[in-house]
């Protein structure tokens, strides 16, 4: 049962209000996939890809394409033969304050899923955030019984707050590191309850040195190594911070010099670097200088930090800078990359490299960690199966007919 509405002066709310709170008791789980799902997301995109606040952000945009009618049609599929599963109820979402339109994504997975969403947003002033809650709040106006399915709130670190909301729900998923997931757990669920944490892990990217030197357009790599790091600042556990390339030793030398300079014509031009940001990185090669075989690749300025290291141990994940900070390692072969593979493992990305044959070595290896293999560029698509745990599955039940 859901406890009666209380009243937090702590609280905002983004989208809903007190009174949409109260209704959410009597809201009822949809199938996956519902005709109502399907049809609001559509109208969604819709209203996404066509407004122009929206075209200003890269992500935000990205996100109206992953919920287009033809995204969401490739995503069912998937799920066809499941017509016995519904909602578990309520889900409440603890955004990550790192990443801008994450709350979204969990969100929707979470509706498409057949449930309500309480969505405690990000702390961090992103304007994606208040562009996305107008939007919804105007999608919903075409959808008006499908308010009491959506609620977004603001609210400082109050234990009250993640108690009351926490005792509401049927599942909870918490974005944003050991920390956060720490401290929410302090908030018990109710005894059917389960939870989804998504904690602090760290991304790599392979490179075959001779596939790089062979392609013509180097600009476009650049680009897309630039969109899995740059954008999100390696903030988001998606982004890589090894590169790791394969190849004999004049091949990733010569590999190296290109790929390096011609992503710093990129980033020269697209991207600032907070001084705050530079102090960090300095940090970091300090740290790792006193405790590994470490050393910084000269380059003309602290936009792009890279530290050559002569040997890949696990240890080596727990140095973690944003902003261009990179650990580089020259491998022979794929098998190399175990020492890296650990649980805090999540994205490993690729150029020049076979999909099935590194598909391959990673299982061989059984590792406890490594849960997306995605092409350079596609690190931070979203899908509904994300480290490992299968969202539609997992935010509903199967009704089980004998």
């Amino acid at each position: 049962m859901i406890p009666m509405q209380q009243h937090f002066d702590s609280v905002t709310y983004a989208l809903g209000s007190a009174e949409i709170e109260m209704q959410m008791a009597d809201v009822r789980p949809l199938p996956i996939f519902s005709a109502e799902a399907v049809a609001f997301l559509t109208a969604l995109s819709a209203r996404i890809l066509a407004d122009a606040e929206a075209k200003a952000s890269p992500d935000v945009v990205t996100l109206g394409f992953w919920c287009r009618p033809a995204a969401l049609r490739q995503m069912q599929r998937t799920y066809e033969a499941e017509v016995n599963r519904l909602g578990r109820g309520i889900v409440f979402h603890i955004a990550p304050s790192n990443v801008a339109v994450n709350f979204v994504y969990s969100c929707l997975a979470a509706f498409l899923a057949g449930n309500a969403s309480i969505v405690r947003l990000p702390s961090k002033n992103f304007p994606q955030v208040d562009v996305l809650c107008r939007i919804f709040a105007e999608t919903l106006a075409e959808f008006p019984a499908l308010f009491p399915y959506f609620l977004f709130v603001r609210y400082g670190h109050v234990q009250e707050v993640n108690e009351h909301y926490s005792r509401m729900c049927q599942t909870r998923v918490v974005w944003g590191g050991d920390a956060t997931i720490e401290a929410i757990r302090c908030a018990a669920l109710a005894p059917r309850a389960n939870e989804i944490t998504f904690a602090d892990r760290h991304s790599l990217a392979v490179i075959d040195a001779s596939a790089y030197l062979a392609v013509e357009d180097k600009e476009r790599i650049a680009q897309d190594f630039y969109n899995d790091t740059y954008l999100s600042d390696q903030n988001a556990c998606t982004a890589p911070r090894f590169v790791v390339w394969l190849g004999a030793a004049e091949k990733v030398k010569a590999a190296q010099d290109l790929f390096w300079r011609t992503l710093h014509a990129l980033v020269k031009d697209r991207y600032t670097l907070q001084g705050v940001q530079a102090v960090d990185k300095l940090t970091q090669l300090y740290r790792i200088a006193a405790h590994a075989a470490a050393r910084q690749v000269p380059m003309e300025d602290n936009l792009i930090a890279r530290v050559y290291v002569a040997e890949l141990t696990e240890k080596l994940t727990a140095y973690k800078a944003g902003s261009g900070f990179f650990i580089e390692y020259a491998a022979q072969e794929l098998a190399e990359l175990r020492p890296l593979c650990g649980r805090s493992c999540q994205t490993l990305s690729y150029y020049g490299v076979e999909r099935e044959t590194l598909l391959r070595v990673v299982l061989a290896m059984r590792p406890a960690g490594v849960d997306r293999i995605v092409p350079m560029g596609r690190t931070m698509d979203f899908t509904l199966v994300w480290d490992g745990v299968d969202l539609i599955r997992t935010m509903s039940r199967a009704v089980q007919v004998i």
